[in-house]
């Protein structure tokens, strides 16, 4: 097996594996839950060595038919855009099933589903075929539901576990609709995404038929990544689940919507892309200025940082419509850089509830004098939340608003405001409230993280938005040249005037044999 296969097998063999485990063995679950995501993990750093930045076009493919008078087919591929992904997804995943540690009821069920959805989710990225792009995301996207409902947090578990089942249901639904109808009208009578690319490069869709299913895609994926207004589910979701599980969904399953749109409504309907660039800007400083006044507002730390993720899909967002090479690559790096740091956020606050039983801001403080291990991680991830030099997420935002000023030089300004001023108001104060101050008498008996074993998860994450902030060009060398040729491939780099309302729509490639 390919390197790539193995990233995604490997966790849904251990949750095979775990299946035929009996309940009471264990240590032998927990490192059957172990040693695949680390297999997996190690497969990600190989495919990541072993990418060629020369080779355009997809790398590591497999190609096995499954259904063939439907056209379906088990076809995995890697390019620039999914390699860090996948990397960034592996890397999540192992410190999530690392700091699942605290789970003590029903650990079989627990680490079956976690590596369900790793194994969906990372089978999703590297899908090439649109049956199997959409099953792989259903198939990470169930355990969520459950594992919310049984092992979350606080009373409004269950109302919160009924919201984000419906938000992502609609959410999905509407999305098969588009996937649907671009597979019925596209001409290829194949669900294989590189066929559908080639079949209408040659002969686009009519330009009615591309506003019909672009909104479709975009709402739909839209929902998926919690865009504004339709993102109440996430703060609350990522609130009441356990540590790792929201550590999966805003750090990994959530970038799946917009991998779909990057993958599927970007490259094969450019015209309706453009004539919703003015209405995608406008919601995606929703996500940015209003969500981030409501992170302002909580006084639970969990809902602040599940704000502060909504928040940051704002970027995004802005990135996908500058339809510019800069800006969509600063979108790729935004997902890896925040799928990182909800990982890191989500764990670190998980810790800090098993050890307080509270994550009220008014019930804590002082805990840096307990916590110095906890307190420096903590303190750094909300630099990063910040856009602080120096971690990842600093590169990809700036990229964003470099690649959306010549179009959008509006809502760059109004973005920058919310990433420098809000971002740093609520980041800022959650550290003050949560660290510093004085300790009150009943936190005395809370301990540090113990052993350099249960550091690895929080270590391994900071190191790697460090690693890629200081070194951007380890996720800008292989994103741009794909990102340039799907840019490329649907006209967007067009000439077309930056404030004039009247926009050039993309011009068809001309295919060249």
């Amino acid at each position: 097996m390919s390197p790539l296969l193995n990233i995604f097998c490997l966790p849904l063999l251990g949750a095979l594996a775990i299946w035929w485990i009996p309940r009471n063995y264990r240590f032998v679950i927990r490192l059957v839950a172990l040693g695949s995501t680390l297999g997996s993990l190690i497969s990600a750093l190989v495919l990541f060595y072993r990418f060629n930045l020369e080779q355009t076009g997809y790398q590591f493919v497999t190609h096995i038919p499954w259904v063939a008078s439907l056209g379906i087919a088990l076809h995995f591929g890697v390019d620039g855009i999914n390699l860090p992904l996948m990397l960034m997804g592996a890397i999540v995943t192992f410190a999530a099933v690392c700091v699942s540690r605290i789970i003590k009821e029903r650990e079989k069920e627990y680490y079956l589903l976690l590596l369900l959805m790793s194994g969906g989710i990372l089978g999703a990225f590297a899908s090439l075929d649109l049956f199997f792009l959409y099953f792989f995301h259903e198939l990470a996207l169930v355990p969520t539901f459950i594992m919310i409902g049984v092992w979350g947090r606080g009373e409004r578990r269950n109302y919160a576990t009924f919201q984000i089942t419906l938000y992502l249901s609609l959410g999905a639904l509407i999305a098969l609709a588009g996937l649907v109808l671009l597979y019925l009208h596209s001409g290829a009578k194949t669900f294989d995404l590189t066929a559908i690319t080639r079949q209408l490069q040659e002969q686009p869709l009519p330009t009615n038929l591309q506003h019909l299913i672009f909104p479709l895609l975009l709402f739909g994926f839209g929902i998926l990544v919690s865009l504004w207004p339709f993102h109440s589910w996430a703060p609350l979701g990522y609130g009441s689940a356990p540590p790792a599980a929201a550590m999966m969904h805003a750090g990994v399953i959530k970038k799946f919507g917009l991998y779909g749109l990057i993958r599927v409504a970007l490259p094969l309907l450019p015209q309706a892309a453009w004539s919703w660039v003015d209405i995608l800007s406008v919601l995606c400083l929703g996500n940015i200025l209003f969500c981030g006044w409501v992170a302002m507002r909580q006084r639970d730390l969990n809902l602040l940082i599940g704000n502060s993720s909504v928040a940051h899909m704002g970027f995004c967002f802005l990135g996908l419509a500058s339809l510019s090479v800069a800006g969509i690559t600063g979108c790729v790096m935004v997902m890896v850089a925040h799928g990182l740091l909800a990982a890191l956020t989500f764990g670190l606050s998980g810790y800090l509830n098993q050890q307080t039983q509270t994550l009220e801001l008014k019930d804590l403080g002082g805990l840096w004098q307990k916590m110095p291990y906890v307190g420096a991680v903590l303190m750094m991830a909300m630099f990063a939340g910040c856009g602080l030099p120096g971690f990842a997420n600093f590169p990809g935002e700036l990229l964003v608003m470099f690649g959306a000023w010549k179009m959008l030089p509006m809502m760059v300004v109004l973005a920058a405001w919310g990433a420098l001023v809000i971002a740093a108001i609520y980041m800022l104060r959650a550290v003050r409230e949560v660290l510093h101050g004085t300790l009150p008498s009943k936190w005395t008996q809370v301990q540090d993280v113990q052993g350099w074993w249960p550091k690895v998860p929080f270590t391994l994450l900071l190191v790697a938005l460090l690693v890629f902030g200081f070194y951007p060009p380890l996720l800008t060398r292989p994103i741009e040249p794909a990102v340039t040729a799907l840019v490329r491939q649907a006209g967007y780099d067009v000439p077309s005037p930056a404030k004039s309302k009247q926009r050039t729509a993309p011009v068809a490639p001309v295919i060249r044999r």
